[in-house]
């Protein structure tokens, strides 16, 4: 089936345009309250949502319009304000509610917003629930008698108990006396939660991006782009920089020196950390993005890893499905089991930190092993209806270029999960080969769909 309005990570757009409307919020709550009272038929209490959000001003806009959704449905809604993704999905987990509503638009400019779901069990809702929403999406609305609309309520404590559950995450056994780091919350919605849990675990603090005014969220740098971060790191001779994104599900990190570490090299610290408490690892899931060089190093240290489609939700579903623990994406999303459900920039940061704390060593010595191979990605914007994917003459430059790669490289080419773009993507051992390949297959797209560069 087609999804319409779901995407790789919930439903995104632009503020004002659909489907980030009032009257679609509206609906979507309605229609996610009508599949939860479908699902839960055996429930004999009323069901229960958690909402909570970034620092996006629209965000006030769209909470209100889900809020009455619901309650024409007949479901109570909690209020959680401002609270990272993981968070909902760690409190709609532990106060054992229906689902979990997270309003964001992650690392997108304030201007776009979104809409995620997590289950009562701290996942990201499956397939078959997210199409049964859209086809009641698709049906008229209405409402539950007044005797059995829902209401609503403020969880007054979300941040406590989130930075709680955070700290716990970080071994008994240590604690982060001596470290200086650099926390940027990216004016999102970790603000004022994150800084608390590196603080109380004993680090000396600084904090940038803890001051969201509803359209200062990602600006500036992030866990895309922390310029800003590398620089207040290098200025205040900080040990680490830990750059979050909008809803802080992300993580990238900088060192001393400035140096940013992405997902994929992250994924390698945290599983050589792995060999050494537990002996062993079964297995690693990353993406069909994920550096061909983590693949070979991880083979070299005797780990199968496994490649899914891009997107946490993906990862998520290799690693229940192999019993396996440990997951990532360049981008930042890292997945460990046995910590959460879902991928969380603190938890991870935390991760990578008893890392460091274990071995004795600061992450350019734990890197020791793998060096990345160049990537370029280029985007190309895509006009509708374009099907790139059995266009001749993009299949030629394809196995062209795969040709002269051979083992020393590889193409992939794939439409974005977020917005109307086809991501051209070349590896190669030399960065040269990786631009020049990249560059000529993405202009063979442009000029044969009619697409221009983004």
């Amino acid at each position: 089936m087609i999804r319409r309005y779901f995407g790789t990570d919930g439903i995104r757009g632009k503020v004002g345009e659909q489907p980030i409307t009032p009257d679609f919020m509206l609906r979507l709550g309605y229609s996610v309250g009508k599949v939860l009272s479908g699902v839960n038929t055996m429930c004999s209490e009323r069901l229960t949502v958690l909402i909570g959000k970034d620092t996006r001003v629209s965000g006030y806009m769209l909470e209100a319009a889900l809020e009455a959704g619901f309650f024409a449905a007949g479901i109570d809604v909690m209020l959680a304000g401002p609270i990272p993704t993981p968070g909902i999905a760690y409190l709609t987990r532990t106060l054992r509610l229906a689902a979990g509503v997270v309003i964001s638009a992650s690392h997108n400019p304030y201007y776009d917003n979104g809409i995620k779901f997590f289950s009562s069990h701290g996942n990201k809702l499956p397939d078959e629930i997210e199409y049964a929403i859209e086809n009641q999406i698709a049906q008229p609305m209405a409402c539950v008698p007044s005797e059995k609309l829902g209401k609503a309520y403020r969880l007054n404590d979300a941040a406590g108990r989130y930075i709680e559950f955070c700290k716990g995450t970080f071994p008994a056994e240590f604690n982060l006396h001596g470290l200086k780091l650099v926390v940027d919350c990216a004016n999102g919605a970790a603000y004022q939660i994150a800084p608390h849990v590196f603080h109380e675990l004993g680090a000396e603090v600084v904090s940038l991006g803890i001051s969201p005014n509803g359209f200062n969220i990602n600006d500036e740098g992030d866990s895309a782009e922390p310029n800003m971060l590398v620089a207040t790191v290098r200025a205040n001779h900080a040990d680490l920089g830990i750059a979050l994104d909008g809803d802080a599900d992300r993580l990238k990190v900088v060192d001393a020196t400035g140096r940013l570490y992405n997902g994929d090299e992250l994924l390698y610290i945290l599983l050589k950390d792995r060999i050494v408490t537990h002996g062993s690892v079964p297995g690693a899931v990353g993406t069909l993005m994920t550096n061909l060089a983590v693949e070979i190093a991880l083979q070299r240290l005797g780990i199968k890893f496994v490649r899914a489609a891009v997107g946490d939700r993906y990862i998520l579903e290799q690693l229940l499905e192999r019993g396996w623990q440990l997951g990532a994406e360049g981008s930042g999303h890292i997945l460990s089991l046995d910590r959460h459900t879902t991928g969380d920039g603190i938890v991870s940061a935390l991760l990578v930190l008893a890392a460091i704390k274990r071995s004795g060593q600061m992450l350019a010595q734990l890197l020791s092993g793998l060096t990345l191979f160049p990537q370029t990605l280029v985007n190309v914007q895509m006009l509708p209806g374009t099907d790139w994917r059995n266009n001749f003459a993009i299949r030629k430059a394809v196995a062209q270029v795969e040709k002269a790669l051979g083992q020393s490289g590889r193409v992939l080419i794939r439409a974005s999960g977020t917005e109307p773009v086809l991501r051209v993507m070349v590896e190669a051992q030399q960065l040269d080969k990786a631009s020049i390949y990249a560059h000529a297959i993405a202009g063979v797209a442009r000029g044969e769909c009619g697409v221009q560069l983004s």
